[in-house]
Formats: structure tokens, C-alpha cells, sequence
């Protein structure tokens, strides 16, 4: 297959290039390397199959309308803002970039499906009924990337697609209404449409400065023998993905025919506390302090992911340990210190 990976030169952008390489597909990576990093890409540049990096913004029409130019089978988009904080001290950027360039994309993804079924695209008599046994095509298959943070804390139960939202940032807030948009194309156009919501995801090639995850921060704090710096009151729980699981259950839901339509969770179902992550992380009696922290009011104390409905739809569940995956992250950090 012919696929585009929005965002595909950040942290999980290149593991999903990487995935979808191995599987024998053809991959063009667009990033705006606002938080990607072309040196992500460099171990794959050359690899049969990919088709290169373009740098650009999804939100420009002229960029999209480029990369687009020659049809896609499957695009993934996961090209957003994704800091809290930021969306925190100023909304506009993050509402355009996740919201507005979401729309861009599925946009692109509408043209394309309508001409290849012989619509036309700028009409503006779309008639469900009369026009949709016509969308025999099913291409582009879309997966659009969504985030455990548009949820409300887990209680008893781990989280399932069915949870309460609680957009506690502009950022969660963004992210819900790309989500919601994505899948409309769906009923409106019975667009191929999936909403992927990895939890807590971490591994090689994450940031390990403010930007990272905790996983990453902490191993580099600690191998660079500084102490480890846990937010609030560090019992706050976390759901921790490892990023190859991560890719392979992007992919499947994106060539799965009964993901179509639908919004699907991945996790491990185990949630750890920070400060015990912090404790795991920390080696050589190197200390774990706890500090202030920076936005109390967008903390979800408790995410747990229930991924029943990935095991079910697409017969995934992930492979990875945390210990396996913390070790693998660990070794990668000290043999690449240019990620610091």
C-alpha cells in the first residue's frame, strides 16, 4: 500500500514509518518538525519503500493539495500540538493545529475517496442514500491519532471507549473535537475512517527534555546522574505503552474493516503510580524529589486503559513489559546522546 504519516518524523510518527516499512508497505513522511526531528528519520532514509520526507504544515491547503497530488491507500495522521502547558498559556495555536489541521487532512482524504468512486468532490448535493452504494473504493483508509488526556480519571474500572470525557485543557478539548470530526466523515460519507487512542506511550526516540514523556525524562535525569523530579504528589497513575506495541496497533486499526467508524483505546490494563515509576527509574541510590506542579488542574490522577475492544476488533494486545520496555528505552538513551 501507498501510505502518508502525518507527524511522521516525531517520536511515534517514526516507529509507525518504521512498522509499516517492515510490512512491506510504501511510506511518505510529512512533518512541520515543530516537535518532530528529521534525525528521526535518518536509520530510515534509504530504506526500500520510503518515499521520502516532505516539510510542511497540514494546516496550509497549497501543502496538503502537494502531498496529495498522487493517491494514498492509507494515511495516519498524527501531525498536532500536544503540550499541555502550551495549550494551557496560549489555546489558539494548539486549536488550530489539532482541530483545524485535522480537517485539512480528512479533507484531502474526502477528495481523493469521492474522484476515485466518480464523485465530485465540490459538488454540494451530496446525497447519502443515492451516492453512498457508489463508494465502492475503500481508499484512503484513515487513522487519525487521539489521546488518553480527552478523558476523565479512571475509577474502579479501567477506561473503555465508553468513558466520561473531561476536557481538563484546551488541548484535550482540541483533540476531542478532531476526534469527533473524524469519525463524522465516517456516518456522513462512510468514510474509512479510525480513532486511534494510544495510552501512555514511551520507548526510543521520545524527548527527554520538558517536551518528552515521564519515561524518558526520568532515564535521562538518571543517566545523566541528576535526581529525578516527580510532579505534585506523584500518585498520579499512568498506563505505559510501549512505542513498537504502540505502531503495530495503529496500523491494524487502520486496515481493519470493523475499526471503520469507531474510536478504540490501547493499553497495557496495568497503571503505575509516578512516584513508583520514578523508584523504578532511578538507579545507584540516585534521588527521587517531588516537586510543584506546573498545571494541577489538567492532572488526570488515574489512567488505566481497558483495551478490550482492541483485542477484540483486532485481535491486539501488547508484547512489551514495562521492565522489557524500560530497559530497551534506557539503552537507547546511552548510545544516542544527541536525543538529550
Amino acid at each position: 500500500m501507498r501510505c502518508l504519516v502525518t507527524g511522521g518524523a516525531g517520536f511515534i510518527g517514526r516507529w509507525l514509518v518504521a512498522r509499516l516499512l517492515d510490512e512491506g508497505h510504501e511510506v511518505l513522511a510529512a512533518d512541520d518538525l515543530s516537535n518532530g526531528r528529521s534525525e528521526n528519520l535518518k536509520g530510515i532514509e534509504g530504506t526500500r519503500g520510503f518515499l521520502g520526507f516532505v516539510n510542511g504544515d497540514v494546516k496550509d491547503p497549497a501543502f496538503v493539495a502537494d502531498v496529495f497530488a498522487k493517491p494514498f491507500d492509507a494515511v495516519f495522521h498524527l501531525a498536532a500540538s500536544i503540550h499541555v502547558q502550551r495549550s494551557i498559556d496560549d489555546p489558539v495555536p494548539t486549536f488550530r493545529n489539532d482541530a483545524e489541521g485535522t480537517l485539512r487532512v480528512l479533507e484531502a482524504c474526502r477528495a481523493q475517496y469521492f474522484r476515485q468512486n466518480g464523485l465530485d468532490p465540490d459538488a454540494r448535493a451530496f446525497d447519502f442514500d443515492r451516492d453512498v452504494p457508489k463508494l465502492k473504493v475503500r481508499t484512503p483508509r484513515v487513522a487519525v491519532m487521539s489521546t488518553c488526556m480527552v478523558y476523565d480519571l479512571a475509577g474502579d474500572k479501567a477506561i473503555a471507549e465508553t468513558h466520561a470525557y473531561r476536557p481538563a485543557s484546551p488541548y484535550a478539548a482540541a483533540k476531542i473535537g478532531a476526534d469527533m470530526l473524524a469519525i463524522s466523515y465516517f456516518h456522513s460519507y462512510r468514510m474509512p475512517v479510525t480513532v486511534v487512542r494510544p495510552f501512555n506511550t514511551y520507548g526510543p526516540f521520545q524527548k527527554s527534555n520538558s517536551e518528552g514523556g515521564v519515561v524518558s525524562i526520568f532515564l535521562k535525569r538518571d543517566l545523566d546522574r541528576q535526581p529525578l523530579l516527580v510532579k505534585g504528589t506523584g500518585e498520579q497513575t499512568r498506563d505505559l505503552l510501549y512505542v513498537e506495541d504502540c505502531a503495530e496497533f495503529i496500523v491494524k486499526c487502520a486496515m481493519t474493516e470493523g475499526a471503520e467508524g469507531q474510536i478504540v483505546n490501547a493499553g497495557t490494563g496495568s497503571d503505575v503510580p509516578v512516584s513508583a515509576l520514578a523508584e523504578m527509574c532511578a538507579t545507584g541510590g540516585n534521588k527521587v524529589q517531588k516537586i510543584p506542579h506546573d498545571h494541577p488542574q489538567a492532572e488526570i490522577m488515574r489512567l488505566c486503559c481497558d483495551a478490550t475492544k482492541a483485542n477484540q476488533l483486532l485481535g491486539w494486545k501488547p508484547r512489551t513489559t514495562l521492565q522489557q520496555g524500560l530497559g530497551k528505552t534506557r539503552a537507547w538513551l546511552d548510545e544516542n546522546r544527541w536525543a538529550w
